[in-house]
């Protein structure tokens, strides 16, 4: 079963578009890492929240990813623009648009 993970971030202020720039930087390199849907999203209600919804075939290549020379420094260039306050969310996908192999309930 495909791994799902749900995440927000709050950026300090008139930092947001840098941190999301940083977060869409890697993409291209995500799919041959295991990742079927990466989404980033911006509040529409506030200028710091930043949302990440991500599938991936497994959790062990979720995991295997954060271990990646270019995505610890991704995370490195975009920390000292975060505030601290983050949620996550592990979801078992079960079906959906946009998920690769049609994964159907």
């Amino acid at each position: 079963m495909p791994y799902g993970y749900i995440a927000s971030m709050k950026a300090k202020p008139d930092r947001r578009d840098d941190v999301v720039a940083i977060l869409l930087s890697g993409v291209d390199g995500l799919r041959e890492a295991g990742c079927d849907l990466y989404v980033v999203s911006v509040s529409a209600t506030d200028d710091v929240t930043i949302w990440v919804s991500e599938v991936w075939q497994s959790k062990e290549h979720h995991d295997a990813s954060l271990r990646l020379p270019e995505t610890r420094a991704a995370i490195g260039r975009a920390m000292p623009m975060l505030t601290g306050e983050f949620t996550g969310q592990e979801t078992a996908v079960v079906g959906g648009l946009g998920v690769d192999g049609e994964v159907r309930p």
